[in-house]
Order: structure tokens, then sequence, then C-alpha cells
């Protein structure tokens, strides 16, 4: 069965005054026993809200789901400490015996849109199951400042509810409340277009952004065009209903979440129908929260911080030699939007690393480029999540050889050898054969054969192991036909780190492998022709 839930929020966690994070809120002195909520600013100098007082006792009959009178708009002045006082019934005309709540008014203030029960011209509308359901509603001012011409929307139906309007800021667009067919939740929020005739578009679902399986209602456009709306939907929710922030132009964009306001706005209960005034960072929002005067309360706010909704994501990389994982600072890393446009250039510094500010939930290409090297690219997808790391691996040109800190050096596959051993393994052989074969294609060519080793052991045995490694690699290349004269072998210990990993420094597997390497470092490059 169908529940009135867009307007009787009977909505209540801590704090009646508080002031740190992001907000400074206070509980006004408007608020009775009953229920009061949902302000919108009429003008300058008035506010209007709904209120289960009954002010003028015309409304004898009690709601059955709170046993309070039904809900009534009420107008007030506000005061420069935003309390509301002079309190006084909104409009006659509007008025009904039962529920009316939450509006917005154009710039003009000569077009309200309210919400209340289905009830127009005396016809009190159930829907098929039997229920009266709260509809959305549109009046403009007469000759006499009363309220005329009441209309219902054309796009309410009796079978489901339409409610919570609010317009943005050049009023060509409504934003409203609805559990209509389509809807994504138990309500979820819309939009139509406001035409220039004065009629409106279809209603469009503001989409997976906004809208989750759950309840999002009360939704608010300031004039920077961020939708605040509440929601329970939500992981990160406090409890009950919390209200978020989103631009209205990154509805479309992929995966971006609403920002939570976090306390003080949110708390373990149900927080909603945030307004600001025009042109200021203060306004108004309504809670069930503990500590409160009645069912829903009214609370002012002062926004101490602004929030911040722009999502910019860190990208960072590191350039390498792809044969063997070398860094190759210097090399040029151009940064392409979406349209295959360069938006950005750097060079990667003394580690090789470049880094890029980007927006998030955009569609991004690197490439990384350097003289004597093939280019790499990597396209990616920014989140809202956390920084995003990369890695370029180039390639030299001649594939056969690779720059690595400076030197050129024979492009072979990491040589490994069993724990403690110095014997050509098959996979050594198979790298060790490439060396032979590039020595007997340049025959002029003299080589550098160094052996090094990681910290993980004494320094004497490194040194002797390295050593031992050399020599059997050297063997292995002369007895292939390499000439003797045209290469040297050396072991080099753990002398000769590439990175931190010394003596007694915590290092992964990964970095202790870059030191555990041998070297055929060309002396002579104009020997190859």
């Amino acid at each position: 069965m169908k529940k009135i839930t867009l307007l009787l929020l009977i909505l209540c966690a801590g704090l009646t005054t508080a002031q740190q994070f992001n907000y400074s809120i206070k509980n006004i002195d408007v608020n009775t026993k009953y229920s009061d909520f949902g302000v919108t600013y009429f003008g300058d100098s008035l506010a209007v809200f709904a209120s289960s007082r009954n002010l003028d006792a015309i409304r004898p009959e009690l709601w059955h789901g709170n046993r309070e009178p039904f809900l009534e708009l009420y107008k007030g002045k506000v005061s420069k400490e935003n309390e509301i006082f002079d309190i006084e019934r909104f409009s006659k005309k509007i008025s009904t015996k039962y529920h009316e709540s939450n509006v917005a008014f154009t710039k003009d203030l000569k077009t309200v849109y309210f919400s209340r029960n289905n009830y127009l011209k005396k016809e009190y509308t159930n829907d098929d199951e039997g229920m009266n359901l709260i509809q959305m509603y549109k009046a403009k001012v007469g000759e006499n400042g009363e309220w005329v011409d009441l209309e219902a929307m054309p796009f309410n139906d009796h079978n489901y509810q339409t409610g919570h309007p609010a317009l943005n800021k050049d009023e060509t667009k409504l934003y409203f409340t609805s559990d209509m067919p389509g809807s994504r939740g138990a309500t979820d929020i819309y939009m139509v277009d406001i035409n220039e005739d004065g009629t409106y578009g279809d209603p469009k679902n503001l989409g997976p952004n906004v809208n989750t399986s759950k309840k999002e209602m009360f939704p608010f456009v300031d004039e920077n065009g961020v939708l605040y709306f509440s929601s329970d939907g939500y992981r990160e929710g406090r409890g009950g209903l919390d209200i978020y922030a989103i631009k209205l132009s990154d509805l479309d964009k992929n995966k971006v979440e609403p920002k939570n306001l976090g306390f003080p706005i949110n708390s373990r209960k149900d927080d909603f129908n945030l307004v600001y005034r025009s042109g200021m960072r203060y306004g108004y929002f309504s809670s069930n929260r503990k500590g409160g005067k009645g069912d829903d309360d009214i609370y002012s706010f002062k926004e101490l911080v602004p929030i911040q909704l722009d999502c910019n994501q860190l990208v960072t990389g590191v350039v390498r030699e792809r044969v063997t994982n070398a860094l190759l600072p210097g090399a040029k890393v151009d940064l392409y939007n979406a349209n295959g446009e360069v938006i950005e250039s750097v060079i990667a510094d003394s580690n090789a690393a470049f880094q890029f500010n980007v927006d998030c939930n955009e569609s991004y290409k690197v490439v990384g480029s350097k003289f004597d090297y093939s280019e790499d690219s990597e396209q990616f997808i920014t989140d809202n999540e956390a920084s995003l790391e990369l890695t370029l691996g180039l390639n030299l040109k001649e594939s056969e050889f690779v720059r690595i800190r400076g030197l050129l050096m024979i492009a072979i596959n990491p040589i490994y050898f069993d724990l403690d051993k110095s014997f050509i393994r098959r996979d050594a052989a198979i790298e060790l054969e490439k060396v032979a074969r590039i020595m007997r294609k340049y025959p002029e060519l003299k080589i550098k054969l160094g052996s090094h080793t990681d910290s993980r052991a004494p320094d004497d045995y490194n040194m002797a192991l390295s050593e031992r490694r050399a020599q059997s690699s050297l063997a292995w290349l002369i007895a292939r036909g390499v000439n003797a004269s045209n290469i040297t072998g050396k072991g080099y210990g753990e002398t000769q780190l590439v990175n931190k990993c010394s003596n007694d420094v915590k290092c992964s597997e990964a970095e202790h492998q870059l030191n555990r390497r041998t070297e055929f470092v060309i002396l002579n490059p104009e020997a190859i022709k």
C-alpha cells in the first residue's frame, strides 16, 4: 500500500546548537511541539514553512499518521539572526482541511508551486487502492494579493505522488519528487522543462547519479547550479535521510556520486529540505533529530567552509624502459582529453616520475616519448575514489639495445640464477644467446659484463657470488664463439644498487629484484652500424 511519504516525515539526533566542521546550526524559536519543517524564502524578508500547529483552531481533525493536526502553510518575518517570527497563515485560498507543504516561488513572487493532498475544487480523489496521495499544484497571485487560478500540474496522476517543487535559477526547469512509474526507488527526483509559453515538458528522472533504490526527496537548486536533496539510499549516510549535494552539470557524467554534507547538518535521524537564502551562504534545513522541540524542527545554518564539489584527481606515473624496467628520466609525457586534444605536457623528473591534475569521471590518455625510443600510451577513466598510478614502458627504436642510467646496453630479459648458485640455467642461456648473436653481428663491439646482487646477504658473500656468476656468464659466451678480447666480466656484489634497498632497509621483493641483474654495457657505441 502506498504511503504519504512526500509530505509527512514526522521526522528526530543530537545537537540543538553546534559549531564545528563546515556548518554552524541552531534550533530556532519558531518550532513547536508539533511538526515544523520545509522553509522556503518568500522575497527578501519573509519565509514560508509547513506546520501541524493549529494556529487558528480551524482544523479540528487529526491526521491518523501521528495524531496531530493536518499540515498547513505559514509565513513569518525573517530576523537578522535567522529567526522566523510574527507567524500567520500563508493563504486562505490555498489552505484546505488536508495537508499542504513545500512551496517554490518564481522570482517575481507571482507564481507558487506547492504540495498537498489530492484535493482540488472540493474533490478528494483516491488512487485505485483507496489512498489519497500527495500532488503538486500551481497558483498565481491575484490583484488583491491572494492566490488564484489554482490548478493541478499536468503530469499529476491520482495513482502516484508528486511534490516538493524547486526551480532552477532562470526558472526554466522545475524539480520535484515522485514515485511515478519508471522510478528507481521508493521516491525519485524528477525534472521538467518549463517552456516559454508556460507549458511543461515530459518529466525526466535525474538518473543514477542522484536516485537510488530507496528514497530521494526535497530537491533545492542554488544559484550556482548545485542540487541539494535528501536520501536514505547511500552507504555513507549517517542514518535516516541525509542531505547531499551534486552539481547539475555532473548528472550526466559517469559515476559521479553526490557529496554527503556531513555532521552537523546530518544526524542519525532524518535531515532534509535544505535551502539557501539567495546570494548568501546561510539558510534553513529540517530535522527530527534528538534534542528538538517537536516531531520535525526547523534549524538555521551558516556555511563556515564552502562545500567542495569539483572533483580533482591526481594521476601519477613513471616512465620506464620496457625490457629492463629501467627508469627513463627526461621523457616527455602528453595528456590527451576524450577529444584527442593535448591539454598538458610535462617532462618526467629525475626519478622518471610525472603527474597531472585531472577531473574525475572523465576519459584521458597519456603518451610517453623520448628520443631514440618508441612511444607508449595508456588510456584511463578517472573515478572519485583515489589517485591513479600509471606506468609507461618505452622501447628503444633499435630493439637490440636499451639505455639505462645513461648507458647503452644490450636489451635482454633478466638473467636468473638459482639461490646461491652460479651455473647457467636454461632460461638464462636463452638470454645469453641473444648477447652472443649481437656480438657476432657487430664484431667490433666491446662489452663490459657486470653481475650484481641485492643486499640480503653479507657484503663479502655477495661480492664473491656475483664474481662467480660474472665469470660463469663470461665463460659461457666465449664458449659460444664470442671474441674474448671484446668482453670482460666482473662481479660488483651489492656495491651498485639501483635503488634505496641497502642493508637493513625494508623493501619489497620486486624492489630487491631490480638489484639482482646482469648487465652488458656497450663501451664503444660507434661500433653499431
